[in-house]
């Protein structure tokens, strides 16, 4: 039996508002997040992470990969606007190719989850490409749960999600605010594989963030 595999991105806004403290510290705990995958064999053989970095383009930074084959973290860099439209459009492109090769690889792939994170407003429009990345016509489409601070408006974060919307506290620095974001990522990857694996039958448990230490959740409201 092919084994079940979690895809799991990670798209990041890389405006230049998110110079300084913001990208500072995503890119701390990166390195760590993975690391941690890595040592744990359960986690490592059935979850797949990859970054997509946006500003105003979008690129992959680390395709999806199995972390033991990953040996060096790109640094994210504030760079340009901020643009949902193209991370939205790339990211859909992205999942196909990525869920091609897995099965193609011999695996049995799971509908991904997206952890997007943004810090300001988008300056171009965005939702056609958010309506044909989560459009039930596109077989994989994904679980978005989508993160905000700074100056994030919470209608626009409410649209992006498919699942969950978190907007961080005022009082909550911007370092903070990424440090929880990268913690609540973490879990949920290693919880989603711990509990995928021990499910005999192989099938796939997400287990996604109910709350956030400093963030109020809201409801999505898919546009």
């Amino acid at each position: 039996m092919s084994e079940q595999v979690l895809p799991f991105y990670l798209v990041c806004d890389e405006s230049y508002s998110m110079q300084g403290p913001p990208l500072d510290a995503i890119n701390q705990e990166l390195p760590q997040i993975y690391q941690e995958i890595a040592s744990n064999p359960v986690v490592a053989d059935r979850a797949r992470l990859g970054i997509i970095g946006f500003s105003t383009d979008a690129e992959v930074l680390l395709p999806l990969a199995d972390l033991n084959d990953v040996h060096s973290i790109p640094l994210l860099a504030p760079r340009g606007a901020t643009n949902y439209g193209a991370a939205f459009s790339l990211l859909k492109h992205t999942i196909e190719q990525d869920i091609a090769a897995l099965k193609q690889a011999g695996h049995t792939p799971y509908r991904p989850t997206v952890f997007f994170l943004t810090d300001g407003l988008p300056t171009h429009d965005w939702h056609v490409e958010h309506k044909e990345l989560t459009s039930e016509t596109f077989r994989a489409h994904p679980h978005i749960l989508a993160f905000g601070f700074g100056d994030v408006d919470q209608a626009t974060l409410q649209q992006v999600a498919t699942f969950r919307a978190f907007i961080a506290d005022s009082n909550l620095s911007p370092a903070q605010a990424l440090r929880e974001f990268a913690r609540q990522l973490l879990n949920s990857v290693v919880q989603s594989a711990i509990a995928s694996s021990a499910d005999p039958s192989g099938a796939a448990h997400l287990s996604f963030p109910q709350h956030a230490t400093g963030y109020t959740v809201l409801p999505a409201d898919p546009i």
